[in-house]
């Protein structure tokens, strides 16, 4: 087997020690609000920053495992997340919160963002790259399947701060992995990259890191693809993380759904989302990115619209069909976003794609914010799905609209 399988699977277990932070602002929402009697919107705000943050971050990250490789940068990221979530037990006022969780977690999550996967596609694979991309988009989904149910378990019999602790270990617990067995490039083990007939040179180290993402969105944003990648991509942000990953468990709630019955239909999400990002990757090998993308905004807008009607104190068969249906569809818009900006901006495609992710986490990040508003100023969530939904519709027009290369469609 080559080398490459053996990076992409250390790849995936670190992703799904990381992920176990993501799985957890859903479920402190409540928790935070009985103990301190912060309100929705202001809870809400911290983990806007968290997402914002995560998003902004990815771009420079790119840059930075190309001028100090991703070993380095992924181990110090994981490091701070373990930082910030350890620390964020300690807090009593929100700017803690927002410091602890929002800043010092997102910073670091943004490091660790899925322009790691795409780095880690490009480098190693000149074959495959959308199999293996759709593999590491799912590892997330599976970080989230292992830690939701026992977290939501934690926080539910033993408080918040046990929680917060759990997330803390498996960030560190991850680090020696990373160090050990993670490489650079396949040049460093003297191997061509999977599927490459002629061996491939180690690029030498790109100084300027930061100087380099900004050039790069420069560069980008006079294009066109970029801003209606940019917009879907914002929109996907919104309908998942900073929707439903942030508010459905304390929506479900609202409708008398025990909170751990919520989490685990949440984990269930995570499920499906491995094998809907999977197969969406094998598809992007093969068929129109443009058009999977089209397909999957406007099924998901269609779910979020129904989704109001679906919420109830026990699990039924049509929530059932939701949970499965929507996570099949969760993040399985990243493997084609990846492949576009693969091919309209070439090597610069990883932190191109990182820009286009940090518009995703800037709009995860308005909604957890103002889904917690809207839930405070109206007493209810329906609003928001069906805002939500209409914004799906419009993602899958923007992405009809993204014209292809042409050498792209020559070829």
């Amino acid at each position: 087997m080559h080398r490459a399988w053996y990076v992409a699977a250390v790849a995936f277990v670190t992703i799904v020690g990381a992920a176990a932070f993501a799985s957890l602002p859903g479920l402190l929402i409540d928790p935070l609000h009985t103990e301190f009697g912060w309100s929705r919107g202001t809870i809400g705000f911290a983990i806007s920053v968290n997402l914002a943050l995560y998003g902004l971050t990815a771009p420079f990250a790119a840059a930075l495992m190309d001028r100090f490789g991703i070993r380095r940068v992924v181990a110090c990221a994981l490091t701070l997340i373990a930082a910030g979530a350890g620390s964020a037990v300690f807090m009593t006022e929100p700017w803690q919160f927002t410091l602890t969780w929002g800043v010092l977690v997102g910073l670091g999550s943004g490091s660790m963002a899925l322009a790691f996967s795409a780095t880690v596609a490009n480098r190693w694979f000149a074959a495959r790259r959308g199999l293996v991309t759709g593999l590491l988009t799912a590892a997330g989904a599976s970080g989230q399947l292992v830690f939701l149910p026992l977290l939501s378990w934690i926080v539910t019999r033993h408080d918040w701060r046990p929680a917060a602790l759990t997330v803390a270990l498996a960030a560190l617990v991850v680090v020696p992995f990373v160090w050990l067995l993670m490489r650079d490039h396949p040049a460093d083990v003297g191997l061509p990259p999977y599927g490459a007939t002629e061996f491939v040179p180690k690029p030498a180290p790109v100084p300027g890191a930061a100087a380099r993402a900004v050039r790069v969105l420069r560069d980008a944003a006079r294009t066109g693809p970029f801003w209606l990648l940019a917009g879907t991509f914002a929109i996907c942000g919104a309908s998942t993380n900073g929707l439903i990953k942030t508010h459905f468990v304390p929506a479900a709630h609202d409708h008398g759904m025990p909170v751990t019955a919520a989490a685990s239909l949440l984990a269930v999400i995570g499920v499906f989302d491995i094998a809907g990002t999977v197969f969406s990757g094998w598809l992007t090998d093969r068929f129109d990115s443009r058009r999977l993308l089209a397909a999957y905004y406007a099924l998901r807008g269609l779910s979020l619209l129904l989704l109001p009607l679906l919420l109830a104190p026990d699990v039924r068969p049509p929530m059932v069909f939701f949970i499965v249906f929507y996570g099949l569809d969760w993040v399985a818009t990243v493997p084609p976003t990846i492949a576009l900006c693969r091919e309209h901006y070439g090597p610069d495609g990883a932190i191109v794609f990182g820009w286009v992710l940090a518009s995703h986490q800037v709009g995860a990040g308005l909604v957890a914010f103002l889904g917690g508003a809207a839930r405070d100023a109206l007493g209810s969530y329906d609003p928001v799905w069906t805002a939500s939904g209409a914004l799906c519709a419009a993602a899958a027009l923007m992405a009809l609209v993204i014209r292809r290369r042409p050498a792209a469609v020559t070829g």
